[in-house]
């Protein structure tokens, strides 16, 4: 099976745009713990959309050292936002066996860990993460 890279930047797109628009109703119904939940999975797919232009994402829940990799390879425009994709795919990574297990050592479940400000903080970084996905991608593949 031959695969087209193009077909995979579309999916990572799709994937960051669709934890968005869950993270956003959770945090309209008060789910806290489902909002970081989304905000992490969207910034993840976010980081691996713009690494899918030049190579198949691997699975990691931190895809910030592979997004620095492949700055060099984007277009000299795109690099400075690339960076800050990179970070707040960073700061959420932990978040995502967090959501899921909580802090077992503290005895503390996923739904006791966030507050509401933690949630709206993620959010903010999850809208941040698809756009500068959109803008990296759009100057990346103007023209294709």
């Amino acid at each position: 099976m031959k695969l087209d890279p193009l077909d995979e930047v579309n999916y990572r797109r799709k994937l960051a745009q669709g934890y968005l628009n869950e993270c956003r109703q959770a945090f309209l119904r008060g789910d806290w713990r489902n909002t970081v939940a989304c905000a992490q999975l969207c910034a993840e797919n976010a980081a691996k959309a713009v690494i899918a232009l030049f190579r198949i994402p691997s699975w990691t829940y931190d895809p910030s050292e592979e997004l620095n990799q492949v700055t060099s390879l984007l277009p000299e425009e795109a690099r400075q936002y690339v960076a800050c994709l990179a970070e707040i795919s960073h700061r959420l990574a932990p978040e995502h066996s967090r959501t899921v297990y909580g802090e077992p050592t503290r005895r503390l479940s996923p739904w006791k860990l966030y507050s509401k400000s933690d949630a709206e903080e993620a959010l903010k970084m999850a809208e941040e993460a698809v756009k500068l996905m959109e803008h990296i991608l759009s100057l990346c593949l103007d023209g294709t």
